[in-house]
């Protein structure tokens, strides 16, 4: 128990005090960014559930970005070999 409070008196100290009020309005922010209507049925979803989805979401773009990362390193491999007038339009186009 001494490590609790320990630790809670740390962070109070250390960072400013958010209130309840603050995380709700958070949560409703983060809530409204998410493309998911699953999540949007429920006028307000519990915390939990909103900080689940972001987390998947952002793990989505990450592999998006990903993907059109490989993409993009084939197509100027593929430029970079060709002289063709589509090689040229396609480097103009990504530079």
């Amino acid at each position: 128990m001494s490590s609790r409070r320990s630790s809670h008196s740390r962070q109070s100290s250390s960072s400013p005090n958010i209130t309840e009020d603050q995380i709700i309005d958070l949560i409703s922010k983060l809530q409204a960014l998410l493309p998911e209507t699953r999540i949007r049925n429920t006028d307000r979803a519990s915390a939990e559930k909103v900080l689940k989805e972001t987390c998947r979401y952002i793990k989505k773009l990450q592999n998006e970005v990903e993907d059109l990362s490989e993409k993009l390193a084939e197509l100027l491999t593929l430029t970079e070999e060709t002289n063709s007038a589509q090689a040229s339009l396609i480097r103009s186009l990504l530079m």
